[in-house]
């Protein structure tokens, strides 16, 4: 087994313990208290808005940065019914059939037999008990993922149930439903490193509807910016492709184009630390080049925030490659994630 480097620890400690707290989609509260928790250790201000936790640092608008704190998870939508939280009916008017996670639905439907689940309490996140799911398929008519599980059938309407979960390190690698957890712990991590700027934990990204809360924020304060780095994590089809990168940067996504002035910033970065990167959206059109079915070049946070502001907030992503998307066994490469944080750290000034 090879070891992670020692500076890495702190963090997989980190991730360890937020892997296990549940933050399904759309019923995220008890997931901001563990996060305000984990913040208050640090000189930061925390505030605490709908669908948004902020922490700033002692220059607050030098950088931004940006997580989504939701991960995929179930919803009890009626007696012995469970739908896939991120595509409820209430949630589907944020998407139009080219997010990454909708054309994902088909394949990941048989992925799930077998796999435990837990329910616990919309708001307080108090644990209610576990189940199996048995079966899961796609309903042509409400077009969403419907679940049957064994063991909780007293379950009432509106009970977010997650995936059982842990952290797996093992060759350089760690594994587990990452997205979008990891994200947060790397932005956590960054803080303890000194990061000085505003730091935004986000909602309801994986329905959608994240964007909205950022806007308001810079809106309710009348600020623009053309710093806001949105952290994510990006998918890959084969290890092969997932270890031809550290990180993964866009010049876009099928919304708007991310501000090109410091993407390229970013990219120096990467070639001055010498991380190796590779654009998304020009491998999707590569990609597509060779394919009968086109994909999407994805819909991002960023992407809508742009359109929804006219301009008026703006920056790029920086994003972890991954393996085995949306499921249990995501995987990303330790040296991808060491990589995210030496450019995070030398873009913003952060001192470690």
């Amino acid at each position: 087994m090879k070891r992670s480097n020692d500076s890495l620890q702190g963090f997989l400690h980190l991730l360890r313990a937020l892997i296990r707290e549940p933050s399904v989609v759309g019923v995220e509260d008890a997931f901001f208290r563990v996060l305000r928790r984990e913040l208050e250790e640090f000189p930061v201000t925390i505030t605490r808005y709908h669908g948004l936790l902020v922490a700033q640092g002692s220059e607050p608008e030098s950088n931004y940065l940006s997580a989504h704190v939701d991960r995929h998870g179930l919803l009890c939508t009626g007696p012995r019914e469970f739908q896939y939280a991120a595509f409820i009916a209430g949630n589907r008017g944020e998407l139009n059939g080219d997010s990454i996670s909708e054309q994902f639905m088909e394949l990941i439907a048989g992925r799930f037999r077998g796999q435990r689940v837990q329910a616990h309490t919309p708001y307080a996140g108090s644990y209610l008990g576990q189940g199996t799911i048995t079966e899961s398929f796609i309903c042509p008519r409400r077009k969403n993922l419907i679940f049957d599980i064994d063991g909780l059938d007293f379950l009432q309407p509106g009970t977010p149930i997650s995936f059982v979960d842990r952290l797996r390190e093992e060759d350089g690698q760690i594994s587990a439903q990452l997205d979008n957890v990891v994200s947060v712990a790397i932005l956590i991590e960054m803080i303890r490193r000194g990061f000085r700027g505003t730091a935004f934990f986000t909602a309801g990204e994986e329905c959608g509807r994240s964007y909205r809360y950022v806007a308001e924020w810079f809106q309710r304060f009348d600020l623009k910016t053309q710093r806001l780095i949105v952290l994510d994590t990006s998918p890959f089809p084969t290890q092969e492709d997932l270890n031809a990168q550290e990180v993964v940067l866009r010049n876009r996504d099928s919304v708007a184009e991310f501000e090109p002035t410091v993407t390229d910033e970013l990219r120096e970065v990467c070639d001055q630390l010498k991380v190796t990167h590779r654009f998304k959206d020009e491998y999707v059109i590569e990609l597509n080049k060779t394919r009968e079915k086109q994909s999407s070049i994805g819909r991002t946070e960023l992407g809508r925030l742009i359109d929804a502001t006219s301009g008026d907030v703006t920056g790029t992503t920086l994003q972890l490659p991954t393996s085995s998307y949306h499921t249990q066994t995501e995987t990303a490469n330790l040296s991808s994630v060491e990589a995210v944080l030496k450019v995070l750290t030398r873009l913003t000034g952060a001192s470690v």
